[in-house]
């Protein structure tokens, strides 16, 4: 493991999704001591987008922003919300130039798939809707997030294809949770690592899916055709359970013909990033704007 990460293992205690309320609360604490600040010119904005039933959204708006991606917290598909992703959501908006559109999605296990799948299509087909009210070009709207955000993410640029769009021009994936399947070498190797092990991803894929059969559109590593989807920026940590999925499904893509930018972390793992002191962590976070930048924002 990275050594400036080390010192903070204490930070990250071993929990579970066993009490999803318990878990929210350990997030919620974590993310609270992450220093936030926005830039005096940041326009931050609090919306419900329309629909059965309205999603709550927090934008954040940097001056001259052209671009924009739907963001996605992490949070195994049952923890997280606008306030745990406010420090990331911000430091993505000022360090990219793009309009950072938050989404609090519906959690598991109270809300099952489809629920959150459906919020954030929901929210894909609003930005493309109101590209010129929000003042960004329609064309250059991407789509992103954290841990289970980013599958999210990824089903919602499976589906956008397969509907006809609107679709997103890029998927910005940071440790994307992919695979209800766990069958790959770091799933079966990582098991006790820290902040995310094997028992408590299959907490969040058992909470998520809600006892239904996996589709692609729930685990996108299960899609069988992966062409036509958009460019995609895909970050992993080295000791993560999530790690080989993800690079398998960069693999695919780029053999799909999907353009594709692969960057693997050594010595981080799962959530590794928050510990802003570190050197990798200052590297994964700035790559993941610039990424993010030339895509959407130039």
């Amino acid at each position: 493991m990275d050594p400036e990460l080390e010192p903070f293992l204490p930070l990250f205690p071993p929990s579970d999704l066993s009490d999803p309320a318990t878990a929210r609360a350990q997030l919620a604490a974590l993310a609270a001591a992450i220093p936030v600040e926005p830039p005096a010119d940041m326009v931050i904005e609090d919306r419900a987008v329309p629909g059965d039933p309205s999603v709550p959204v927090r934008l954040y708006r940097p001056r001259d922003a052209r671009g924009a991606i739907v963001w996605l917290h992490g949070g195994g598909f049952v923890m997280g919300d606008l306030d745990t992703e406010h420090p990331w959501a911000t430091r993505l908006s000022a360090d990219s130039g793009a309009l950072v559109i938050s989404v609090a999605y519906r959690l598991a296990p109270e809300h099952p798939f489809p629920a959150a799948h459906d919020d954030v299509r929901l929210v894909l087909n609003w930005a493309a809707a109101n590209a010129a009210e929000l003042g960004v070009d329609p064309g250059r709207i991407a789509i992103g997030g954290h841990s289970s955000g980013a599958g999210i993410a990824a089903a919602a640029a499976l589906r956008a294809r397969d509907e006809g769009g609107p679709a997103p021009c890029f998927q910005l994936l940071n440790q994307p949770g992919l695979d209800d399947r766990q069958q790959t070498w770091s799933a079966r190797t990582f098991t006790d690592t820290p902040f995310v092990t094997r028992a408590k991803i299959a907490q969040m894929w058992s909470h998520y899916l809600g006892g239904a059969t996996a589709t692609a559109y729930a685990a996108p590593a299960r899609a069988t055709e992966l062409a036509g989807l958009p460019p995609a920026y895909i970050a992993t940590a080295e000791f993560c359970p999530n790690r080989d999925e993800d690079i398998d499904y960069a693999a695919r893509l780029l053999r799909a013909g999907v353009p594709v930018e692969l960057h693997q972390y050594p010595g981080t793992f799962h959530g590794s990033q928050a510990i802003l002191s570190a050197e990798v962590s200052q590297r994964q976070n700035a790559e993941l704007a610039a990424a993010l930048r030339r895509a959407v924002a130039g």
